[in-house]
């Protein structure tokens, strides 16, 4: 009888802007003929997370590349409570453009990851709006407001888990694909700060924002793979990326698929052991 073939789940990294990253790991992966059946996201993973599941992730590495720093900061609008942006003006394209559907209507099983602000507790968004799932996923504290869903105020998944392999576990993946966008992000925060580039002048409020959830994510993720670790994972050389330069997509996404091509080798020869 015919062994059955994995059920390959990706669990997508939170990362800001660095998140433009798993667009290439995906191209790579589906040129490579490894084709995730399921995935799951936290922040950024999540965006990206749900227009694969809906099999629209070309469409988005085009929008993403053409990205300006002046078509950035034209999304962001600001806020006075709750956080630096609503997101209002961003979210409103893409609701328009890829999250328009639910998750139970997209072409594979998605789940995003958020946090309850109430209590510190995960959660799984796996039904409703996509829209709706991915800004709660996204809502990074200090940045974005919180989002509100009936009596809870969600943010973002990464304060419990940056890269959810426990959630695609859950969702009955037999081989986990990981997605890590913090791995060398940490090294360069910390070296800046060694180096006396970051003591010469007082911290503005988004460098003392990014480099708090460098750090925050980099501990949370090594303390989360030890315990739930992936089969495999890819990490893209990401550190001279800033959390909010949305406007180098094209650099982000050409690292993630230099990194996803580096792994298929590895992928393709555990999956041939299963």
């Amino acid at each position: 009888m015919a062994r059955r073939k994995p059920r390959i789940g990706i669990a997508l990294g939170a990362g800001s802007a660095r998140g433009w990253a798993h667009i290439g790991v995906l191209q790579a992966l589906l040129e490579a003929g490894i084709v995730p059946e399921l995935v799951c996201g936290t922040s950024i993973g999540a965006l990206v997370g749900a227009v694969y599941a809906d099999d629209e992730i070309t469409e988005l590495g085009r929008w993403v590349k053409a990205l300006t720093w002046r078509k950035v900061v034209g999304y962001f609008d600001l806020s006075f409570s709750g956080g630096l942006l609503k997101g209002d003006k961003l979210f409103d394209y893409l609701r328009g453009s890829f999250l328009e559907k639910r998750i139970e209507d997209l072409g594979r099983p998605f789940t995003a990851v958020a946090n309850d602000l109430a209590n510190g507790r995960e959660v799984w968004l796996r039904e409703g709006p996509v829209a709706d799932a991915v800004r709660a996923s996204i809502a990074t504290p200090g940045l974005f407001t919180p989002w509100l869903e009936e009596d809870r105020q969600l943010v973002d998944g990464a304060l419990v888990n940056p890269v959810p392999v426990s959630l695609a576990r859950a969702m009955e993946a037999d081989f986990v694909i990981a997605v890590v966008l913090s791995s060398n992000a940490l090294g360069r925060h910390l070296r800046e700060v060694e180096s006396g580039k970051r003591r010469s002048r007082q911290p503005g409020v988004l460098d003392v924002v990014t480099g708090s959830l460098n750090i925050m994510s980099e501990r949370i993720t090594r303390s989360r793979l030890a315990g739930e670790p992936a089969d495999v994972v890819i990490q893209p050389r990401l550190g001279d990326l800033g959390l909010l330069d949305y406007h180098r997509g094209a650099e982000a996404i050409a690292e993630g698929r230099a990194a996803a091509e580096l792994m298929i080798p590895q992928i393709k020869r555990l999956l041939e052991d299963r």
